[in-house]
């Protein structure tokens, strides 16, 4: 078994989904007393959405790289970020280390293909949702990206910073959100990525028509899946 690396903290709300879907996934396919091999290295989300709020994206990668190096050097086989918006600075982190880095983007993408969906509606930070460093990834693989209007925007960033970060969840805000997915459906959307790995918590598969795409559960699979590969 391969040693996960996790550079989490943003938030930690989602970090802990991260560390229980991973574990229940080794004991899922090990059986027994197996439990996952795995590293977390959780940043204080603070610093990171100054930098985010500032557009000091090299700032950021910094923090961000540093953890990773900590991580490859206590051992680490590979690494994930566990989080949507930071993968943003992707590219930088993995240049300065010597493995890989598991993209969220990509394990969510081949999930999207294998279910034969064309077009896919996207919920996220305002980051994730407006600026190309996620959505190129998904379009670089044929599926077309749809994203909420911009009053629908607001709203999706607003609840993830200011409520699901802080660990609030409201029927209010599941209500919005639900609206917000129906609009995307009407505008062709077959399915919706759930692409910050917060709002899992809040929106659950019953709450829309078509099937979801929750980021953190597939990248916690998928890094479970690559830690226990045969390296040959």
């Amino acid at each position: 078994m391969k040693t996960i690396g996790l550079i989490g903290g943003m938030s930690w709300e989602s970090s802990t989904e991260y560390y229980r879907i991973i574990n229940e996934e080794v004991k899922k396919k090990l059986g027994g007393l197996h439990s996952a091999k795995c590293i977390l290295y959780s940043v204080d989300f603070e610093e990171i959405e100054v930098c985010q709020s500032n557009g000091e994206w090299e700032k950021a990668a910094l923090i961000l790289s540093e953890a990773a190096r900590s991580l490859e050097a206590a051992g680490a086989d590979f690494i994930i970020i566990c989080t949507n918006t930071m993968h943003k600075v992707a590219n930088e982190i993995q240049t300065g280390i010597h493995i890989p880095i598991l993209h969220i983007a990509d394990i969510t993408a081949q999930h999207v293909i294998a279910n034969g969906i064309k077009t896919i509606g996207l919920l996220g930070t305002r980051y994730t949702m407006e600026q190309d460093f996620y959505k190129s990834r998904l379009e670089a693989q044929g599926i077309k990206v749809l994203i909420p209007e911009e009053a629908a925007r607001t709203v999706v960033n607003h609840v993830i910073y200011h409520e699901l970060c802080l660990g609030q969840f409201s029927k209010e805000s599941k209500d919005k959100y639900k609206k917000i997915i129906e609009d995307l459906i009407k505008k062709g959307a077959e399915g919706i990525i759930l692409g910050c790995t917060e709002i899992g918590l809040l929106v659950k598969p019953e709450d829309s028509a078509v099937p979801l795409f929750n980021t953190t559960v597939l990248h916690a699979r998928g890094a479970v899946d690559f830690a226990l590969k045969p390296s040959f």
